[in-house]
Order: C-alpha cells, then sequence, then structure tokens
C-alpha cells in the first residue's frame, strides 16, 4: 500500500479509540483525587471533633485545625503516592517497551486497574480504622499510578506511529477525564444520598469507563487505518512538509544525472535501524524538559494547595459545599480539557519557536498567586487574594494553559525525529511528562508548609 492510496480514518474510529485509551489512562488518578472527600472522612478522628466544641478563648472565636494527622496530610500524601510511581515505571516502560509486546503492556495495565477499582467499591461497605484504611488507599494508589504510567508511556509511544493529529485525542481524552471525575462527584453531591453510597456508585462508573476502554484498545487493531500506519513496511504520508522530507530523505534513494531530471527510487523494504534512546533526547530536550516544567508546577499547586482554598462568603451554606467541587476540580478540568482540544485546530507557537519553552517559564508565577489566595489554615504569609473571584480567574488562566502547552510539547516531541525513532521518542516524553509530576509531588509540601 503506497501514500497515495493510504486509508481514511473512517467515521474517525481510530480518534475516537484514541480519545477513550487517553479517558481510561487518566480517570483512574482523577477519580481517586476528586473523592477526597470521602477518603478524608474515614480519616477523620471523633476525639478530635469533641475537643474542639469549646473554641472560645477568653470570649473571642478561635478556629481550631480539628483534622487528624492523616487526615491532614492525605492530599499530600496521595500526589506523592501517585507521583513516585508513575515517574519509576515511566522511565522502566522506556526500557521495557521493546522487550514486552505492546499489546501485553496496555490490555495487562488496564484489567489491573479495572481490579483495583472495583476492590476499591467493595471497601466502600467495609468499616476500617483509619490507620488501616489509609495504608490500604496509598497502596491501591502507587497500584494504580505504577499500572498507569506503563499504559501512558506505551499509548504515547503507539500515537507516534500515527500522523501528528493523533496525539490530540490522547491528551484530549486524558482531559476529559478530570471533568468526567469533577461531574460525576457533583452529581453524587447533589443527590443526596450518604457519602459511602454515593462513593460506592463513584467507584463503579469508574469500572465502566474502563471495562469500555478495554474494549476500544480490542478493536484498534481492526481498523485498516491503524494497520497502515502499524506496518513497518509501507510509506506513510506525513502531516506535514517537513515530515514528507524526513520520510523521502529515510526511504527513497535519489540519484542525479547531469541534464537530466533527477531519479527517486523507493526502497521496498523498512531498513533495519538502531535506535539510540540518548540520540533522540538530543533532538527533542527542549520539549521534554518543557512539558517537565509545566507539570512540575501545576501539581506543586495542584490538588494540594488549590483544594485548601476556603470561600469568603458564609460557612455552612451551598457556595461552600459545591465551591471546591466546582470551581477547583471541575473548572481545572474543563479548561484543561479546552486547552488540549484546542491544539488539534491551533499549534501556535511552532515546535522549533523559542517562545514556546518562554511561555511555559512564565507558569512559574502561579506559585505565589495560589498560596497568597484564601487557604487555610494559614500560619506565615497574609491572604492578598481574598475574593473568589481572583481564585477563579487564576484557576482558569492556571488550568488552560497547563493543557495548551502541555498539549503542545506532547505533539511536537516525536514529530521532531524520524519516523522509525518516533515510539522511542513518546516513551521519552512520557517519562519528563512523569517526572514533572513527581516533582510537582515533592514541591508541593513545600509549597503547603510555606503557607
Amino acid at each position: 500500500m503506497t501514500a497515495i492510496n493510504s486509508p481514511r480514518d473512517k467515521y474517525n474510529a481510530v480518534w475516537i479509540i484514541f480519545f477513550t485509551l487517553g479517558l481510561g489512562t487518566l480517570l483512574p488518578w482523577n477519580f481517586f483525587m476528586t473523592a477526597t472527600m470521602y477518603f478524608t472522612s474515614r480519616l477523620r478522628d471523633p476525639a478530635l471533633d469533641a475537643d474542639a466544641v469549646d473554641n472560645t478563648h477568653n470570649g473571642t472565636f478561635v478556629k481550631v485545625d480539628t483534622r487528624s494527622v492523616l487526615e491532614s496530610k492525605f492530599n499530600n500524601m496521595m500526589t506523592l503516592c501517585a507521583m513516585v510511581p508513575l515517574l519509576l515505571f515511566t522511565c522502566l516502560n522506556s526500557f521495557i517497551h521493546q522487550r514486552i509486546p505492546q499489546k501485553l503492556r496496555i490490555s495487562g495495565s488496564l484489567s489491573v486497574i479495572l481490579v483495583v477499582f472495583l476492590i476499591t467499591a467493595l471497601l466502600v461497605k467495609v468499616d476500617m480504622a483509619p490507620v488501616p484504611f489509609f495504608t490500604v488507599t496509598m497502596i491501591k494508589i502507587v497500584c494504580i499510578n505504577s499500572f498507569g504510567a506503563i499504559l501512558q508511556g506505551s499509548l504515547f509511544g503507539l500515537a507516534g506511529l500515527l500522523p501528528a493529529s493523533y496525539t490530540t485525542p490522547i491528551m484530549s481524552g486524558q482531559g476529559f477525564a478530570g471533568s468526567f471525575a469533577a461531574t460525576s462527584m457533583i452529581c453524587a453531591i447533589a443527590s443526596g444520598s450518604s457519602l459511602k453510597d454515593s462513593a460506592f456508585g463513584y467507584f463503579i462508573t469508574a469500572c465502566v469507563v474502563i471495562l469500555l476502554a478495554i474494549t476500544s484498545y480490542i478493536a484498534l487493531p481492526k481498523m485498516e487505518f491503524f494497520k497502515y500506519y502499524a506496518d513497518p513496511s509501507s510509506l506513510k504520508p506525513s502531516s506535514d512538509e517537513e515530515n514528507k522530507m524526513d520520510l523521502l530523505n529515510k526511504d527513497a534513494a535519489v540519484t542525479e544525472i547531469p541534464g537530466e531530471k533527477t531519479v527517486v527510487s523507493v526502497t521496498e523494504e523498512e531498513p533495519t535501524h538502531t535506535v539510540s534512546v540518548f540520540a533522540i533526547f538530543k533532538k527533542i530536550w527542549v520539549m521534554a524538559l518543557s512539558v517537565c516544567f509545566v507539570f512540575t508546577i501545576t501539581i506543586g499547586i495542584f490538588p494540594a494547595v488549590t483544594v485548601e482554598v476556603k470561600p469568603s462568603a458564609a460557612e455552612g451554606g451551598t457556595w461552600e459545599k459545591y465551591f471546591i467541587p466546582v470551581f477547583c476540580f471541575l473548572l481545572f478540568n474543563l479548561m484543561d480539557w479546552a486547552g488540549r482540544s484546542l491544539t488539534a485546530k491551533c499549534t501556535w507557537p511552532g515546535k522549533d519557536s523559542k517562545f514556546l519553552p518562554v511561555l511555559v517559564m512564565l507558569r512559574v508565577v502561579f506559585v505565589p498567586l495560589f498560596v497568597l489566595c484564601n487557604v487555610q489554615p494559614r500560619n506565615n504569609l497574609p491572604v492578598v487574594f481574598a475574593h473568589d473571584a481572583w481564585y477563579i480567574i487564576f484557576m482558569i488562566i492556571f488550568s488552560f494553559s497547563n493543557g495548551y502547552l502541555a498539549s503542545l510539547c506532547m505533539c511536537f516531541g516525536p514529530k521532531k525525529v524520524a519516523q522509525h525513532e518516533a515510539e522511542t521518542a513518546g516513551a521519552i516524553m512520557a517519562f519528563f511528562l512523569s517526572l514533572g509530576l513527581a516533582l510537582g509531588a515533592a514541591l508541593s509540601f513545600g509549597f503547603r508548609a510555606m503557607i
């Protein structure tokens, strides 16, 4: 099959499959992250609540932090237990992806994640003491993100074989995962059911979506469009002129005869290539470090700092009840998804632009902006941006820039190398994405402590 008669993606079926797989990649983590109300409720110490009944001093109301140690450190520990395994196993995937079949890596990871969520749903109905519950929850988070790392790295490597536009549905699906999880949580709160009943339905919903992702992956190899690009012997059309020239340089032998037209002969078989991870990294290091920095800033603040912001309105009302679910989790994920999806239509600045890493570095300004919002409890810094509107504005720009810039970097990385190096480049980009997540998780402790 030649580039001239290459098949089309009928009904955008392959695009939809990659979107679903992207959804399945980050959905588990987002469901755990947005279920913090459920998890922390099971870590509460009744004795501390009793001590907080008399919280006046000389007739003045004193705000007391009634959270247990496990409850107060849950968000930071959850982020750390998620991001460190994600980094380690993404690094591992960079080396094992050529030794372990792709089918086993993707379908196996999805299956393990499904089992962990089924266990999580069942444990909702089981009474456990705070310490064992905290320990089991952290083990599940480690397990989900370990296999999620292998899944994510394998998926980006797989997308590297297809045109550049097919990295976008993965990023878009990952962005939608957070919106889906946040919406599910808001519906659970609005249902008026008990927290445990809501959590049970919440985790069962996640199981259904993961099953859908497994089914989608099983259907992928049957698509003519995917089979064409996955076939190493076929000459594939590229999405831009530079990649077309790369393919001609790689697959064609050019002979120039004085006084005659240039003769181009295309080889029948794909030559054997030696792939050097270090050589590929030298070509994509700007994109790799950029995506790393994007997620370092994002995870350093979200959710460890942003989830602790309290609304300026009176306590106990509907606004407070929905403030964090709507304006922290849902707003972040909707705008992040919008940013990721925009790269399907707009890819400014370009892959060789020096302005892209500058925009990435400018995101460091969000650290002081969120730290100076109404984060409670606080001991060191004053509240500068007390009004809820400031927090909402910061969150919109923060989340949109995260999705857009990260998606641009992930799209550009595999397209800065030759076709046969694309899968390895995708795995390297996934590693640096995870490195950013792990660095952000570590920094989140410092960001929260400075407040």
